[in-house]
């Protein structure tokens, strides 16, 4: 029953964690422009992401415009994206794939040892998918703060994170936690459970009969 109940949390920590990385891949709030230095324009608010840009002006009115070229995007913005979309879709391979092999579920054959064997199967591939994802937001976090270090870059350039990174990061993270409690449903061999048990012995009985 704990091995159950900890297969169940597992599966709901990893997709809250998708349902973070698709909302923060969609957002545009990757980064947001830095308030820094002398001459500071507060009356439009810039915002870059994974898909598009957006000004959020101080009259609470938004205009965004999708990226038109793929090829005119740095590397690492591509490899981002790559890594996010990767990160996706390994996840919900992860997810499905434990579907069938959780206790609760009829899915995947009536051998318990089988079925976890495929949860575990489902947690490893979960954490391949929240560690591209992990990848991905750290990379793109690396790039921001590089460029705002950076005694080259305008003042009225620079970027620090925006909301929809920490969800992404926050999304990777519960994966890898779900994944990882999938991936402790191990099966256990038969032979530790016989253990507690005295094994019955197949020697043949002695025959101390005396026949008159």
């Amino acid at each position: 029953m704990a091995n159950s109940g900890l297969q169940i949390l597992g599966f709901a920590l990893a997709l809250i964690g998708l349902i973070g990385l698709i909302i923060g891949t969609i957002l545009p709030q990757w980064k947001m422009s830095a308030y820094v230095g002398d001459n500071i324009i507060t009356a439009v608010a810039m915002y870059q992401g994974l898909w598009m840009s957006c000004a959020f002006q101080s009259t609470g009115q938004m205009q965004c415009k999708v990226y038109d070229s793929i090829l005119q995007l740095d590397s690492a913005l591509q490899a981002t994206r790559a890594l996010m979309i990767v990160g996706i879709v390994v996840s919900v391979v992860g997810l499905g794939v434990s579907t069938m092999g959780m206790k609760c579920t009829n899915c995947g054959g009536d051998d318990k040892t089988r079925k976890s064997r495929i949860a575990m199967t489902g947690g490893i591939i979960l954490l391949v998918g929240g560690l591209c994802a992990i990848v991905a937001c750290s990379w793109f976090a690396n790039g921001i703060i590089r460029a705002f270090y950076d005694p080259f870059t305008p003042v009225n350039t620079k970027y620090e994170f925006g909301a929809a990174i920490f969800i992404a990061w926050a999304g990777s993270f519960l994966v890898l936690l779900g994944g990882g409690m999938l991936s402790a449903s191990c099966p256990r061999g038969k032979q530790g459970k016989m253990g507690k048990y005295p094994v019955p012995s197949s020697r043949p009985p002695s025959n101390t009969k005396e026949y008159v």
